[in-house]
Protein backbone atom coordinates (compact mmCIF):
# COMPACT_ATOMS: atom_id res chain seq x y z
CA UNK A 1 0.00 0.00 0.00
CA UNK A 2 1.58 3.11 -0.81
CA UNK A 3 2.04 5.75 2.32
CA UNK A 4 3.90 9.20 2.50
CA UNK A 5 7.06 9.04 4.30
CA UNK A 6 9.85 11.21 4.81
CA UNK A 7 12.97 10.58 3.02
CA UNK A 8 14.63 9.71 6.21
CA UNK A 9 12.28 7.29 6.86
CA UNK A 10 12.14 6.03 3.70
CA UNK A 11 15.75 5.11 3.64
CA UNK A 12 15.37 3.12 7.44
CA UNK A 13 11.96 1.20 5.33
CA UNK A 14 14.94 0.72 2.26
CA UNK A 15 17.75 -0.87 5.03
CA UNK A 16 14.79 -3.34 6.69
CA UNK A 17 13.61 -4.37 2.97
CA UNK A 18 17.18 -5.01 2.08
CA UNK A 19 17.63 -7.08 5.02
CA UNK A 20 20.18 -4.88 6.36
CA UNK A 21 20.65 -6.53 10.28
CA UNK A 22 23.01 -4.13 11.48
CA UNK A 23 22.67 -0.38 12.36
CA UNK A 24 25.26 2.17 14.02
CA UNK A 25 25.19 5.54 13.76
CA UNK A 26 25.97 9.16 15.72
CA UNK A 27 22.41 11.59 15.85
CA UNK A 28 23.20 14.86 13.91
CA UNK A 29 20.32 16.89 11.93
CA UNK A 30 19.90 15.54 9.32
CA UNK A 31 20.24 12.44 9.52
CA UNK A 32 19.22 11.10 13.45
CA UNK A 33 15.73 10.14 11.63
CA UNK A 34 17.20 7.18 9.66
CA UNK A 35 18.05 5.30 12.72
CA UNK A 36 15.41 6.13 15.26
CA UNK A 37 13.31 4.90 12.18
CA UNK A 38 14.92 1.69 11.46
CA UNK A 39 15.49 0.57 15.88
CA UNK A 40 11.23 0.38 15.78
CA UNK A 41 12.22 -2.87 13.09
CA UNK A 42 12.61 -5.82 15.29
CA UNK A 43 14.28 -7.59 12.68
CA UNK A 44 17.00 -5.14 12.89
CA UNK A 45 19.89 -4.25 15.27
CA UNK A 46 20.22 0.02 15.80
CA UNK A 47 22.43 1.61 18.36
CA UNK A 48 23.85 4.65 19.41
CA UNK A 49 27.94 4.68 18.72
CA UNK A 50 29.67 7.45 20.98
CA UNK A 51 30.87 9.20 17.34
CA UNK A 52 30.79 8.26 13.36
CA UNK A 53 33.97 6.54 13.56
CA UNK A 54 33.51 4.35 15.36
CA UNK A 55 29.72 3.71 14.15
CA UNK A 56 31.45 2.94 10.84
CA UNK A 57 33.95 1.06 12.10
CA UNK A 58 31.01 -1.09 13.70
CA UNK A 59 29.20 -0.90 10.76
CA UNK A 60 32.15 -2.60 9.00
CA UNK A 61 32.58 -4.66 11.37
CA UNK A 62 29.46 -6.51 10.92
CA UNK A 63 29.41 -6.77 7.01
CA UNK A 64 32.83 -8.53 7.56
CA UNK A 65 30.49 -11.32 9.68
CA UNK A 66 28.27 -11.77 6.90
CA UNK A 67 25.36 -9.45 7.74
CA UNK A 68 24.50 -6.50 5.84
CA UNK A 69 25.08 -3.82 7.52
CA UNK A 70 24.61 0.27 7.57
CA UNK A 71 25.70 3.73 9.65
CA UNK A 72 24.41 6.68 9.05
CA UNK A 73 25.62 10.46 9.92
CA UNK A 74 25.45 13.97 8.82
CA UNK A 75 27.93 15.49 6.66
CA UNK A 76 30.28 16.60 9.53
CA UNK A 77 30.59 13.67 10.81
CA UNK A 78 31.90 12.14 7.96
CA UNK A 79 35.07 14.29 8.19
CA UNK A 80 35.21 11.98 11.89
CA UNK A 81 35.02 9.21 9.62
CA UNK A 82 37.03 9.24 7.25
CA UNK A 83 39.87 7.91 8.39
CA UNK A 84 37.78 3.92 8.16
CA UNK A 85 36.11 5.00 5.00
CA UNK A 86 39.37 5.85 2.65
CA UNK A 87 40.49 2.18 3.66
CA UNK A 88 37.63 0.18 4.26
CA UNK A 89 37.68 1.58 0.46
CA UNK A 90 40.06 -0.78 -0.13
CA UNK A 91 39.58 -3.45 1.51
CA UNK A 92 36.00 -3.73 0.40
CA UNK A 93 33.02 -5.37 2.14
CA UNK A 94 32.13 -9.06 2.67
CA UNK A 95 28.08 -8.78 3.27
CA UNK A 96 26.64 -5.43 1.80
CA UNK A 97 27.80 -2.23 3.58
CA UNK A 98 26.02 1.47 2.97
CA UNK A 99 26.56 4.52 4.53
CA UNK A 100 24.07 7.54 4.58
CA UNK A 101 25.61 11.19 4.90
CA UNK A 102 23.58 14.04 4.97
CA UNK A 103 24.69 17.54 3.92
CA UNK A 104 22.73 20.71 5.16
CA UNK A 105 23.16 23.41 2.31
CA UNK A 106 21.53 26.53 4.11
CA UNK A 107 23.24 25.28 7.74
CA UNK A 108 20.17 25.04 9.09
CA UNK A 109 21.65 23.52 12.15
CA UNK A 110 25.08 23.20 11.18
CA UNK A 111 28.65 24.91 11.66
CA UNK A 112 29.73 24.63 8.04
CA UNK A 113 28.15 23.87 4.26
CA UNK A 114 30.75 21.28 3.28
CA UNK A 115 29.98 19.15 0.08
CA UNK A 116 29.77 15.51 0.86
CA UNK A 117 30.31 14.53 -2.89
CA UNK A 118 34.48 15.76 -2.99
CA UNK A 119 34.26 12.17 0.03
CA UNK A 120 32.81 9.95 -2.71
CA UNK A 121 35.89 11.05 -5.36
CA UNK A 122 38.70 11.42 -2.75
CA UNK A 123 37.78 7.68 -1.66
CA UNK A 124 37.27 6.44 -5.16
CA UNK A 125 33.87 4.79 -3.55
CA UNK A 126 29.69 4.79 -5.61
CA UNK A 127 27.57 7.25 -4.20
CA UNK A 128 23.54 7.29 -5.02
CA UNK A 129 21.60 10.58 -4.87
CA UNK A 130 17.91 10.16 -4.22
CA UNK A 131 15.69 13.30 -5.33
CA UNK A 132 12.89 12.01 -3.07
CA UNK A 133 11.31 9.55 -0.43
CA UNK A 134 10.55 6.46 -2.98
CA UNK A 135 14.47 6.74 -4.78
CA UNK A 136 15.46 7.05 -1.12
CA UNK A 137 13.66 3.64 -0.58
CA UNK A 138 15.07 2.34 -3.71
CA UNK A 139 18.44 3.44 -3.92
CA UNK A 140 19.28 2.15 -0.33
CA UNK A 141 18.28 -1.06 -1.75
CA UNK A 142 20.06 -0.76 -4.92
CA UNK A 143 23.17 0.10 -3.02
CA UNK A 144 23.32 -2.92 -1.25
CA UNK A 145 23.42 -4.88 -4.52
CA UNK A 146 25.93 -2.50 -6.13
CA UNK A 147 28.01 -2.89 -2.60
CA UNK A 148 28.13 -6.74 -2.83
CA UNK A 149 28.65 -6.80 -6.92
CA UNK A 150 31.37 -4.18 -6.87
CA UNK A 151 33.04 -5.30 -3.34
CA UNK A 152 32.54 -1.62 -1.93
CA UNK A 153 31.11 0.18 0.73
CA UNK A 154 28.28 2.55 -1.01
CA UNK A 155 27.58 6.60 -0.04
CA UNK A 156 23.97 7.46 0.37
CA UNK A 157 23.90 11.36 0.26
CA UNK A 158 21.18 12.54 1.58
CA UNK A 159 20.13 16.74 1.97
CA UNK A 160 18.06 18.39 4.53
CA UNK A 161 14.82 19.12 1.96
CA UNK A 162 14.89 15.10 0.99
CA UNK A 163 15.45 14.19 4.27
CA UNK A 164 12.99 16.10 6.29
CA UNK A 165 10.25 16.49 3.43
CA UNK A 166 6.91 13.68 2.63
CA UNK A 167 6.51 11.62 -0.85
CA UNK A 168 4.65 9.19 -1.79
CA UNK A 169 6.61 5.33 -1.37
CA UNK A 170 5.37 2.28 -1.44
CA UNK A 171 6.87 -0.53 1.09
CA UNK A 172 7.53 -4.17 -0.01
CA UNK A 173 8.13 -7.16 2.04
CA UNK A 174 11.84 -7.41 3.48
CA UNK A 175 14.60 -10.05 2.28
CA UNK A 176 16.98 -11.63 4.67
CA UNK A 177 20.39 -11.88 3.88
CA UNK A 178 23.69 -13.19 5.44
CA UNK A 179 26.63 -14.72 4.01
CA UNK A 180 29.42 -16.86 6.09
CA UNK A 181 33.03 -15.15 6.93
CA UNK A 182 35.75 -16.69 5.92
CA UNK A 183 39.78 -15.31 6.74
CA UNK A 184 41.11 -13.48 3.67
CA UNK A 185 44.56 -11.71 5.00
CA UNK A 186 45.49 -10.38 1.84
CA UNK A 187 42.04 -8.26 1.45
CA UNK A 188 41.50 -6.51 5.19
CA UNK A 189 44.35 -6.36 6.57
CA UNK A 190 46.07 -3.59 5.48
CA UNK A 191 49.52 -3.27 6.04
CA UNK A 192 51.38 -1.37 3.13
CA UNK A 193 52.06 -5.19 1.14
CA UNK A 194 48.27 -5.68 0.97
CA UNK A 195 47.56 -1.97 0.74
CA UNK A 196 49.81 -1.88 -2.82
CA UNK A 197 47.90 -4.96 -3.82
CA UNK A 198 44.66 -3.53 -3.22
CA UNK A 199 45.00 -0.02 -4.86
CA UNK A 200 44.55 -0.87 -8.62
CA UNK A 201 41.80 -3.06 -7.61
CA UNK A 202 39.95 -0.12 -6.48
CA UNK A 203 40.86 1.42 -9.47
CA UNK A 204 39.92 -0.88 -12.01
CA UNK A 205 36.39 -1.12 -9.64
CA UNK A 206 35.99 2.47 -10.25
CA UNK A 207 35.82 1.85 -14.11
CA UNK A 208 33.16 -0.99 -13.99
CA UNK A 209 31.15 1.12 -11.74
CA UNK A 210 31.62 4.15 -14.49
CA UNK A 211 30.75 1.55 -17.09
CA UNK A 212 28.02 0.33 -14.69
CA UNK A 213 26.80 4.30 -14.23
CA UNK A 214 26.09 4.67 -18.37
CA UNK A 215 22.85 2.14 -18.31
CA UNK A 216 21.88 2.23 -14.87
CA UNK A 217 18.06 3.39 -14.85
CA UNK A 218 19.49 5.53 -11.64
CA UNK A 219 21.22 7.69 -14.55
CA UNK A 220 18.46 8.78 -16.77
CA UNK A 221 17.83 11.19 -19.70
CA UNK A 222 14.01 13.12 -19.95
CA UNK A 223 13.40 14.74 -23.16
CA UNK A 224 12.09 17.97 -23.48
CA UNK A 225 10.61 19.93 -26.44
CA UNK A 226 13.51 22.82 -26.66
CA UNK A 227 16.67 21.55 -26.92
CA UNK A 228 18.15 24.99 -27.46
CA UNK A 229 19.20 24.27 -23.84
CA UNK A 230 20.02 20.52 -21.73
CA UNK A 231 20.13 20.65 -17.68
CA UNK A 232 22.06 18.07 -15.96
CA UNK A 233 21.00 18.28 -12.28
CA UNK A 234 20.82 16.04 -9.51
CA UNK A 235 18.55 15.74 -5.84
CA UNK A 236 16.54 18.71 -5.11
CA UNK A 237 17.78 20.69 -7.42
CA UNK A 238 16.31 18.17 -9.81
CA UNK A 239 13.05 18.94 -8.27
CA UNK A 240 13.42 22.57 -8.49
CA UNK A 241 14.42 22.16 -12.30
CA UNK A 242 10.80 20.43 -13.30
CA UNK A 243 8.84 21.98 -11.16
CA UNK A 244 10.43 25.63 -13.45
CA UNK A 245 10.91 24.09 -16.34
CA UNK A 246 8.45 21.44 -16.48
CA UNK A 247 8.72 19.17 -20.05
CA UNK A 248 10.41 22.11 -22.05
CA UNK A 249 13.89 21.36 -21.67
CA UNK A 250 15.54 18.04 -21.92
CA UNK A 251 17.03 16.88 -18.65
CA UNK A 252 19.88 14.50 -17.53
CA UNK A 253 19.07 13.35 -14.05
CA UNK A 254 22.06 11.86 -12.05
CA UNK A 255 21.22 8.78 -9.54
CA UNK A 256 24.70 8.50 -9.52
CA UNK A 257 26.37 11.23 -8.52
CA UNK A 258 29.99 9.18 -8.31
CA UNK A 259 31.34 7.87 -10.49
CA UNK A 260 29.40 9.68 -13.38
CA UNK A 261 28.61 7.97 -16.90
CA UNK A 262 31.27 9.96 -19.01
CA UNK A 263 29.39 8.70 -22.81
CA UNK A 264 25.88 9.54 -21.40
CA UNK A 265 26.90 13.24 -20.30
CA UNK A 266 28.82 13.50 -23.63
CA UNK A 267 25.81 12.10 -25.71
CA UNK A 268 23.71 14.66 -23.47
CA UNK A 269 25.67 17.60 -24.03
CA UNK A 270 25.54 16.78 -27.61
CA UNK A 271 22.33 16.40 -28.19
CA UNK A 272 21.56 20.36 -26.76
CA UNK A 273 22.47 24.07 -27.77
CA UNK A 274 23.27 24.67 -24.28
CA UNK A 275 24.68 22.92 -21.32
CA UNK A 276 23.91 24.04 -18.21
CA UNK A 277 24.42 22.53 -14.43
CA UNK A 278 22.36 22.87 -11.71
CA UNK A 279 23.54 21.68 -8.13
CA UNK A 280 23.72 22.98 -4.88
CA UNK A 281 26.97 23.79 -3.39
CA UNK A 282 30.01 23.09 -5.04
CA UNK A 283 30.51 22.87 -8.71
CA UNK A 284 30.99 18.75 -8.75
CA UNK A 285 28.94 17.92 -11.83
CA UNK A 286 30.38 21.21 -13.27
CA UNK A 287 34.15 20.35 -12.75
CA UNK A 288 33.34 17.33 -14.27
CA UNK A 289 31.73 18.03 -17.71
CA UNK A 290 34.59 20.41 -18.08
CA UNK A 291 37.37 17.87 -17.42
CA UNK A 292 35.54 15.77 -20.29
CA UNK A 293 36.42 19.15 -22.23
CA UNK A 294 32.45 20.31 -22.29
CA UNK A 295 31.28 23.99 -22.72
CA UNK A 296 29.04 24.22 -19.38
CA UNK A 297 27.29 27.07 -17.38
CA UNK A 298 27.12 26.43 -13.85
CA UNK A 299 28.47 28.69 -11.39
CA UNK A 300 29.05 31.29 -13.10
CA UNK A 301 25.23 31.23 -12.83
CA UNK A 302 24.11 29.70 -9.74
CA UNK A 303 26.20 30.53 -6.45
CA UNK A 304 27.92 28.20 -5.01
CA UNK A 305 26.58 29.14 -1.30
CA UNK A 306 22.92 28.26 0.26
CA UNK A 307 20.35 25.88 -0.84
CA UNK A 308 18.14 26.87 -4.16
CA UNK A 309 14.26 27.56 -4.19
CA UNK A 310 12.23 27.10 -6.92
CA UNK A 311 12.00 30.71 -7.20
CA UNK A 312 15.84 31.05 -7.22
CA UNK A 313 16.47 28.51 -10.16
CA UNK A 314 13.78 30.23 -12.47
CA UNK A 315 15.15 33.78 -12.17
CA UNK A 316 19.01 31.78 -12.68
CA UNK A 317 17.14 29.98 -15.74
CA UNK A 318 15.50 33.31 -17.09
CA UNK A 319 12.28 31.60 -16.42
CA UNK A 320 8.51 32.59 -15.33
CA UNK A 321 8.17 32.15 -11.44
CA UNK A 322 5.30 29.70 -10.78
CA UNK A 323 3.17 30.18 -8.67
CA UNK A 324 3.65 30.35 -5.22
CA UNK A 325 0.84 30.81 -3.07
CA UNK A 326 0.49 33.98 -0.77
CA UNK A 327 3.63 35.98 0.34
CA UNK A 328 4.48 36.49 3.70
CA UNK A 329 4.45 39.56 5.08
CA UNK A 330 7.68 41.57 5.06
CA UNK A 331 7.66 42.83 8.57
CA UNK A 332 7.51 39.89 10.44
CA UNK A 333 9.62 40.06 13.45
CA UNK A 334 12.88 38.19 13.35
CA UNK A 335 13.32 35.49 16.17
CA UNK A 336 16.67 34.88 16.84
CA UNK A 337 17.44 30.87 18.35
CA UNK A 338 17.18 31.01 22.00
CA UNK A 339 17.63 28.28 24.73
CA UNK A 340 14.15 27.34 25.83
CA UNK A 341 12.61 28.24 29.36
CA UNK A 342 14.39 26.53 32.53
CA UNK A 343 16.76 25.64 30.22
CA UNK A 344 20.31 24.37 32.27
CA UNK A 345 22.94 25.75 30.18
CA UNK A 346 21.26 29.38 31.38
CA UNK A 347 22.31 30.11 34.68
CA UNK A 348 26.07 29.04 34.00
CA UNK A 349 26.49 30.99 30.68
CA UNK A 350 24.88 33.82 32.79
CA UNK A 351 27.66 33.13 35.46
CA UNK A 352 30.48 32.89 32.54
CA UNK A 353 29.27 36.05 31.01
CA UNK A 354 28.90 37.82 34.53
CA UNK A 355 33.11 37.27 35.38
CA UNK A 356 34.14 37.64 31.42
CA UNK A 357 35.23 34.73 31.61
CA UNK A 358 37.08 33.43 28.26
CA UNK A 359 34.84 30.32 27.27
CA UNK A 360 35.28 27.68 24.20
CA UNK A 361 32.31 26.38 22.96
CA UNK A 362 31.65 23.16 21.16
CA UNK A 363 28.59 21.40 19.25
CA UNK A 364 25.43 21.38 21.08
CA UNK A 365 22.55 23.27 22.13
CA UNK A 366 24.50 25.03 24.75
CA UNK A 367 25.84 26.99 21.41
CA UNK A 368 23.32 29.10 21.82
CA UNK A 369 24.67 30.76 24.77
CA UNK A 370 26.73 32.56 22.49
CA UNK A 371 23.54 34.27 21.82
CA UNK A 372 22.58 37.99 23.18
CA UNK A 373 21.68 39.05 26.30
CA UNK A 374 24.60 36.28 27.45
CA UNK A 375 27.10 36.24 24.29
CA UNK A 376 29.02 33.88 26.59
CA UNK A 377 30.93 32.11 24.10
CA UNK A 378 34.06 32.73 21.99
CA UNK A 379 34.40 29.66 19.28
CA UNK A 380 32.75 26.88 18.04
CA UNK A 381 34.51 24.67 15.95
CA UNK A 382 33.77 21.18 15.50
CA UNK A 383 33.22 18.33 18.20
CA UNK A 384 35.26 18.19 21.41
CA UNK A 385 37.60 21.40 19.91
CA UNK A 386 36.38 22.98 22.74
CA UNK A 387 38.88 21.10 25.61
CA UNK A 388 41.64 20.79 23.05
CA UNK A 389 41.58 24.65 22.45
CA UNK A 390 40.91 25.64 26.09
CA UNK A 391 44.14 23.39 26.58
CA UNK A 392 46.55 25.55 23.49
CA UNK A 393 44.84 28.61 25.05
CA UNK A 394 46.17 27.93 28.00
CA UNK A 395 49.46 26.85 27.27
CA UNK A 396 49.93 29.76 24.89
CA UNK A 397 49.24 31.93 27.85
CA UNK A 398 51.79 30.18 30.09
CA UNK A 399 49.15 29.75 32.92
CA UNK A 400 49.00 32.95 33.47
CA UNK A 401 47.26 33.41 37.05
CA UNK A 402 44.79 36.10 35.52
CA UNK A 403 43.70 34.02 32.84
CA UNK A 404 39.96 33.22 32.87
CA UNK A 405 39.50 30.25 30.51
CA UNK A 406 37.34 27.72 30.18
CA UNK A 407 36.30 25.04 27.84
CA UNK A 408 32.48 24.15 27.89
CA UNK A 409 31.28 20.87 26.22
CA UNK A 410 27.84 18.22 26.12
CA UNK A 411 27.81 15.07 28.17
CA UNK A 412 27.15 13.69 24.50
CA UNK A 413 30.10 15.49 22.60
CA UNK A 414 32.01 15.22 25.46
CA UNK A 415 31.43 11.25 25.12
CA UNK A 416 31.92 12.04 21.46
CA UNK A 417 35.55 13.53 21.17
CA UNK A 418 36.31 14.89 24.02
CA UNK A 419 37.52 12.28 26.62
CA UNK A 420 41.09 12.68 24.34
CA UNK A 421 41.22 15.82 24.63
CA UNK A 422 40.74 15.61 28.49
CA UNK A 423 43.17 12.74 28.42
CA UNK A 424 45.79 15.50 26.54
CA UNK A 425 45.02 18.34 29.28
CA UNK A 426 45.79 16.11 31.92
CA UNK A 427 48.69 14.02 30.34
CA UNK A 428 50.30 17.76 28.89
CA UNK A 429 49.52 19.19 32.63
CA UNK A 430 47.44 22.83 31.75
CA UNK A 431 45.58 24.44 34.30
CA UNK A 432 42.69 24.35 31.63
CA UNK A 433 39.28 24.26 33.59
CA UNK A 434 36.89 22.25 31.76
CA UNK A 435 32.79 22.91 31.96
CA UNK A 436 30.95 19.54 31.52
CA UNK A 437 27.21 20.42 30.62
CA UNK A 438 25.43 17.11 31.58
CA UNK A 439 21.70 17.71 30.55
CA UNK A 440 21.26 14.01 30.94
CA UNK A 441 20.67 13.83 27.33
CA UNK A 442 21.85 14.78 23.63
CA UNK A 443 19.70 17.84 23.29
CA UNK A 444 19.83 19.24 20.09
CA UNK A 445 18.93 16.81 17.66
CA UNK A 446 15.98 15.44 19.47
CA UNK A 447 16.67 13.71 23.08
CA UNK A 448 18.27 10.94 21.96
CA UNK A 449 20.74 8.05 24.46
CA UNK A 450 24.43 8.45 24.85
CA UNK A 451 26.39 6.62 27.27
CA UNK A 452 26.23 8.99 30.33
CA UNK A 453 22.65 8.32 30.23
CA UNK A 454 21.68 4.44 31.29
CA UNK A 455 19.99 3.65 28.21
CA UNK A 456 20.27 2.22 24.95
CA UNK A 457 18.64 3.63 21.43
CA UNK A 458 15.57 1.94 22.01
CA UNK A 459 15.55 2.79 25.51
CA UNK A 460 16.46 -0.06 27.38
CA UNK A 461 18.42 0.23 30.73
CA UNK A 462 22.51 -0.07 29.80
CA UNK A 463 25.61 0.45 31.33
CA UNK A 464 25.90 3.74 32.15
CA UNK A 465 29.37 5.66 32.05
CA UNK A 466 29.66 7.67 35.16
CA UNK A 467 31.86 11.04 34.27
CA UNK A 468 33.09 12.00 37.39
CA UNK A 469 34.96 8.24 37.47
CA UNK A 470 35.83 8.76 33.68
CA UNK A 471 37.62 11.73 34.65
CA UNK A 472 39.60 11.02 37.68
CA UNK A 473 40.74 7.69 35.56
CA UNK A 474 42.76 10.02 32.76
CA UNK A 475 44.30 11.86 35.44
CA UNK A 476 41.89 14.47 36.40
CA UNK A 477 42.15 15.40 40.33
CA UNK A 478 40.34 18.30 40.76
CA UNK A 479 36.43 16.85 39.68
CA UNK A 480 33.53 18.23 41.43
CA UNK A 481 29.69 18.71 40.28
CA UNK A 482 27.24 21.66 40.39
CA UNK A 483 23.41 22.53 39.73
CA UNK A 484 23.83 25.41 37.34
CA UNK A 485 20.13 26.39 38.87
CA UNK A 486 21.95 27.92 41.89
CA UNK A 487 24.30 30.42 40.48
CA UNK A 488 26.29 31.10 44.22
CA UNK A 489 27.08 27.76 43.88
CA UNK A 490 28.19 27.59 40.25
CA UNK A 491 30.17 30.92 40.66
CA UNK A 492 31.94 29.71 43.49
CA UNK A 493 32.90 26.40 41.83
CA UNK A 494 33.96 28.24 38.69
CA UNK A 495 36.31 31.41 40.63
CA UNK A 496 37.83 28.09 42.74
CA UNK A 497 38.92 25.96 39.90
CA UNK A 498 40.14 28.47 37.80
CA UNK A 499 42.44 29.65 40.67
CA UNK A 500 43.46 26.07 41.21
CA UNK A 501 47.27 25.62 40.05
CA UNK A 502 46.13 22.35 37.67
CA UNK A 503 43.69 20.86 35.35
CA UNK A 504 40.18 20.46 37.24
CA UNK A 505 36.73 19.30 35.65
CA UNK A 506 33.24 21.27 36.93
CA UNK A 507 30.35 18.96 36.34
CA UNK A 508 27.27 20.99 35.52
CA UNK A 509 24.43 18.83 36.29
CA UNK A 510 20.86 19.52 35.67
CA UNK A 511 18.37 17.19 33.27
CA UNK A 512 17.03 19.07 30.29
CA UNK A 513 13.61 21.27 30.85
CA UNK A 514 12.15 19.35 27.89
CA UNK A 515 12.37 15.73 29.41
CA UNK A 516 9.10 13.87 30.13
CA UNK A 517 10.69 12.64 33.11
CA UNK A 518 11.57 16.25 34.99
CA UNK A 519 9.20 17.72 37.22
CA UNK A 520 8.82 21.74 37.29
CA UNK A 521 8.14 23.66 40.42
CA UNK A 522 5.08 26.24 39.30
CA UNK A 523 5.86 29.65 37.83
CA UNK A 524 7.15 32.12 39.58
CA UNK A 525 5.20 35.18 39.69
CA UNK A 526 6.41 39.08 39.70
CA UNK A 527 5.30 41.39 42.38
CA UNK A 528 4.96 44.46 40.63
CA UNK A 529 4.94 47.09 43.22
CA UNK A 530 8.55 45.77 44.27
CA UNK A 531 9.56 45.58 40.35
CA UNK A 532 12.07 48.91 39.83
CA UNK A 533 12.39 47.41 36.03
CA UNK A 534 16.31 47.74 36.76
CA UNK A 535 15.52 44.71 33.68
CA UNK A 536 18.36 42.45 35.12
CA UNK A 537 15.94 39.59 35.02
CA UNK A 538 16.31 40.17 31.25
CA UNK A 539 19.66 39.72 31.14
CA UNK A 540 19.77 35.71 31.15
CA UNK A 541 17.37 36.07 27.78
CA UNK A 542 14.59 33.52 28.80
CA UNK A 543 11.64 33.40 26.62
CA UNK A 544 9.25 33.21 29.67
CA UNK A 545 10.49 36.99 30.96
CA UNK A 546 9.20 40.52 29.18
CA UNK A 547 8.61 43.73 30.26
CA UNK A 548 5.03 45.27 30.05
CA UNK A 549 3.91 48.03 30.97
CA UNK A 550 7.76 48.84 32.08
CA UNK A 551 7.13 45.90 34.70
CA UNK A 552 8.74 42.24 34.42
CA UNK A 553 6.06 39.63 33.71
CA UNK A 554 6.25 36.35 33.12
CA UNK A 555 4.68 33.90 31.30
CA UNK A 556 3.21 31.11 33.14
CA UNK A 557 3.24 28.53 30.18
CA UNK A 558 6.34 28.74 29.21
CA UNK A 559 7.70 29.21 32.96
CA UNK A 560 9.26 26.11 34.80
CA UNK A 561 9.90 27.65 38.17
CA UNK A 562 13.65 26.90 38.05
CA UNK A 563 14.03 30.21 40.10
CA UNK A 564 17.65 31.44 38.30
CA UNK A 565 15.46 34.89 37.31
CA UNK A 566 14.32 35.36 40.92
CA UNK A 567 18.14 35.05 42.24
CA UNK A 568 19.09 38.07 39.98
CA UNK A 569 16.47 40.31 41.68
CA UNK A 570 17.84 42.38 43.99
CA UNK A 571 14.50 43.66 45.42
CA UNK A 572 12.44 40.17 45.73
CA UNK A 573 10.15 41.53 43.38
CA UNK A 574 10.50 37.48 41.69
CA UNK A 575 9.04 35.51 43.85
CA UNK A 576 8.34 31.35 44.21
CA UNK A 577 4.76 30.49 43.46
CA UNK A 578 2.54 30.55 46.31
CA UNK A 579 1.10 27.77 47.68
CA UNK A 580 -2.09 26.71 47.44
Amino acid sequence: MKQLMLGNEAVARGLYEAGCSFVSSYPGTPSTEITEAVAKYQEVYAEWAPNEKVAMEAAFGACLAGKRSFCGMKHVGLNVAADPLFTIAYTGVNAGMVIAVADDAGMHSSQNEQDSRHYARAAKIPMLEPADSAEALAFTKLAYDISEKFDTPVLVKMCTRVAHSQSVVEPAERVEFSKTYEKNPQKYIMMPGNAKRRHPFVEERTKALADWAETADINRVEEGSDHSRGIITSSTSYQYVKEVCGDKYPVLKLGMIWPMPEKKIRDFAASVDELVVVEELDSFIEAHCLSLGLKVTGKDTFPCIDEFSQNLVAAKLNAAVPETGAKVADMIPARPPVMCAGCPHRGLFYTLAKNKITALGDIGCYTLGAVPPLGALDTTICMGASISGAHGFTKAQNGAADNKTVAVIGDSTFMHSGITGLVNVAYNESNATIIIVDNSITGMTGHQQNPTTGFNLKGDPCTKIDLETLCRAVGIRRVRVVDPYNLAETETAIKEELAAPEASVIISRRPCALLKYVKHNKPVRVESDKCRSCKMCMKIGCPAISMKDNKATIDNTLCTGCGVCAQLCKFDAIQAAKED
